[in-house]
């Protein structure tokens, strides 16, 4: 009976033998993690959340409407800016119908202006009424003047409401929480009905339709290696590895140390370059699941 166990466990070994020696060494050409560009959704506001229709796990399409916070305080404060807007407009009509009538005056003094140059030419006129009507000319000139300044002041109280109208309208505008991109909400921070702020988390999106595996290689494996290049990427599952068809997008500039994931000591103290591969996700590909990458012979 001994010797039949002893049989088959060398049997075993010669069977795993053949097997690592199909490869060429039975190692990967390198490791890593996958990843997905994550983006966190924060208030622009203060205020209270009044909607807020997000769960972990949803879907998400760019630009769905998702919520919005209290915007009562701001529609308070545009109401009151406008009601102020039309009693300084109110002022500034005043003003202006005294210039209006300015203006008439000196439409009058220059008609005279001209009637009585015409009159000396006739020798009708003197030059004295011709220089009564200049100096009346002058005198409406001033104070034309003088009005314009004194409206100066409520022209630009009116301007300053509108830019304060505009920033109101653009705070009720960023009120609304829209989604910025396709993807699946990773986790959720907060819930309808509490108190936010601006730049308070609300939620976290990623979009895991396409994965991005994130591995490292050795100096000397660049030439091998270069961006567009189609690589086979392996992930465990249960008794035997998953393959997947991945592109290289990125590869590093820069050298760097090898991270803590690769396990041998001899290979953690070596410079190694990151490298980026797109990988097309099934639903079984997540955030931080290692992987392998295999290049193609």
């Amino acid at each position: 009976m001994k010797q039949i166990h002893t049989y088959y466990i060398a049997v075993s070994l010669g069977i795993l033998s053949m097997a690592s020696c199909s490869d060429s060494n039975g190692k990967a050409d390198g490791y890593g993690n996958f990843e997905a560009t994550e983006i966190t959704v924060s208030a622009e506001n203060n205020g209270k959340l009044m909607t807020f229709q997000v769960n972990e796990g949803d879907e998400l399409k760019k630009e769905t409407f998702i919520g919005y916070i209290d915007t009562i305080p701001l529609s308070l404060k545009r109401e009151q800016l406008l009601v102020s807007k039309e009693v300084i407009r109110s002022k500034s009509q005043g003003v202006l119908s005294q210039i209006d009538v300015l203006h008439a005056k000196l439409k009058t003094a220059n008609t005279n202006k001209t009637r009585t140059k015409n009159l000396i030419k006739d020798n009708a006129g003197t030059q004295k009424q011709l220089d009564d009507v200049l100096g009346e000319i002058d005198v409406i000139k001033q104070q034309i003047r003088s009005v314009e300044i004194q409206n100066a002041p409520v022209v630009n109280e009116l301007k300053s409401i509108d830019i304060q109208l505009k920033q109101i309208d653009d705070q009720i505008k960023k009120c609304k929480i829209i989604n910025p991109i396709n993807g699946t909400v990773l986790t959720k921070y907060t819930e309808p009905g509490e108190i936010t702020a601006f730049g308070k988390p609300l939620y976290k999106i990623a979009d895991l339709n396409t994965m991005e595996l994130r591995v490292f290689i050795s100096e000397t494996q660049l030439a091998n290696i270069k961006i567009g290049e189609n690589v086979n990427v392996k992930i465990d599952n249960q008794d035997t590895m998953k393959d997947y068809e991945g592109t290289v997008t990125w590869i590093a500039s820069e050298a760097e140390f090898t991270p803590k994931i690769i396990q041998t000591k001899e290979e953690r103290v070596a410079l190694v370059y990151a490298v980026k591969i797109a990988v097309i996700n099934d639903g079984s590909l997540k955030i931080g699941m290692p992987a392998e990458m295999w290049l193609k012979k």
